[in-house]
């Protein structure tokens, strides 16, 4: 059962890999770009596993900012993780041991959390590591090769290649905006409150770590308040 759960997490982490391969490959590229050297990016990809908190962390990183500032950056754009592991920890079969439900924590991001949440009835904490063990080696190996092409190719081509992060963000952002008009709300409010801390004198002066903390909550908080997610009714129990 161990097994087949493994193997069947691996097959379903391929896609996952591919695509973490292509988006780490910019974070490599753009890490190596700002000085830090391949083996820190690729220790970065390797220990972490989430593109967005990177990504961030970069800014940070190349702005001189202070461990307070990536630890608070870091905690709010990862706390969705947490929710996802109280969420899976429900989900798993109750004869696994917590050691092993806490070593998958570590590995659960979007897509992970994505397929095995979607697996019918309970799931083996083993699924997760078959999933884990293509789609961390192409995250970190994303990275490796961005780093390596970042250190060899000439700018103008870095500069081009630089623009695929922000076709993956309208890629993640786009579709989910046209199903929901309470996600395009908070697209467009983080837009307009990234574009207020850009243009405002005072506001240029805040540090693009705190700029992220300040936006996340401000946004999350106001959608929360405004555009409710309806709990559905369990008429399981009903009589």
């Amino acid at each position: 059962m161990k097994r087949e759960s493994f193997r069947k997490g691996m097959k379903d982490g391929i896609p996952i890999a591919l695509g973490y391969f292509a988006v780490s490959f910019t974070f490599g590229m753009m890490a190596v770009a700002g000085g830090l050297s391949i083996w820190q990016a690729v220790l970065i990809s390797l220990t972490n596993l989430t593109s967005a908190g990177q990504f961030a962390g970069l800014d940070i990183i190349f702005a001189g900012g202070s461990m307070w500032e990536m630890a608070m950056t870091q905690l709010v754009i990862n706390l969705r993780y947490c929710l996802m592991s109280f969420s899976l920890s429900q989900k798993f079969r109750r004869g696994e041991s917590g050691i092993l439900k806490y070593v998958a924590a570590f590995g659960i991001t979007d897509e992970i959390f994505g397929i095995s949440a979607a697996q019918e009835g309970k799931v083996s904490v083993f699924y997760n590591y078959g999933a884990m063990c293509v789609a961390i080696p192409g995250w970190t190996l994303g990275t490796l090769v961005g780093g390596i092409s970042g250190s060899l190719l000439p700018d103008f081509m870095l500069s081009a290649l630089s623009v695929a992060i922000y076709g993956m963000f309208l890629a993640i952002i786009i579709p989910p905006s046209k199903k929901s008009k309470s996600v395009l709300g908070v697209v467009v409010a983080s837009m307009a409150v990234s574009t207020i801390f850009a243009v405002t004198p005072v506001l240029k002066q805040v540090s693009s770590g705190f700029m992220i903390i300040i936006t996340t909550l401000l946004v999350a908080g106001l959608a929360a308040y405004f555009c409710p997610v309806e709990e559905k009714e369990d008429t399981a129990h009903e009589s």
